[in-house]
């Protein structure tokens, strides 16, 4: 029996049904027809898009909340481009604009910038504030998310 894992297009915020052996094939967007990864994260500029795809997607997010104006954040912002490459489709990564979604950052109570957030179905799993190289970065990530049911 396949498993269905539900998939958020980073483009037009659709909910795709995607079998689980096909996640690694290049899958594309039921509505909008583009690739649902890019090896490179998501902008989500709303509360609405962050909490659809925090709740809706079956995998895990990796969220940095970030601001233009922080010299730490345009340090770790290749650092998170790179990671992208190597954690999709395992992972959503995705940027939140702290200035743009203040709201999300009263929400899960973030008080510096960069932090780094895994979620799973609308629910934190863990954070991280700072910069740190990719290494860690991976680390961190997979030492949280490994044994995850997805």
């Amino acid at each position: 029996m396949t498993t269905a894992l539900h998939i958020v297009c980073p483009h037009c915020d659709a909910i795709n049904r995607l079998p689980r052996e096909r996640l690694r094939d290049g899958a594309k967007c039921g509505s909008c027809h583009r690739p649902l990864y890019e090896g490179r994260p998501a902008a989500l500029d709303s509360i609405a898009r962050f909490d659809r795809h925090a709740t809706h997607s079956d995998i895990p997010l990796l969220v940095d909340f970030w601001a233009i104006w922080c010299g730490p954040c345009r340090a770790m912002a290749p650092i998170f481009e790179q990671a992208a490459t190597q954690l999709e489709p395992d992972l959503r990564l995705v940027k939140v604009d702290s200035d743009a979604v203040q709201e999300l950052l009263r929400r899960f109570s973030i008080q510096s910038i960069p932090t780094l957030m895994l979620v799973h179905h609308g629910r934190e799993i863990a954070r991280k504030s700072g910069v740190m190289p990719l290494p860690q970065l991976l680390a961190w990530t997979r030492e949280h998310v490994d044994g995850m049911k997805v």
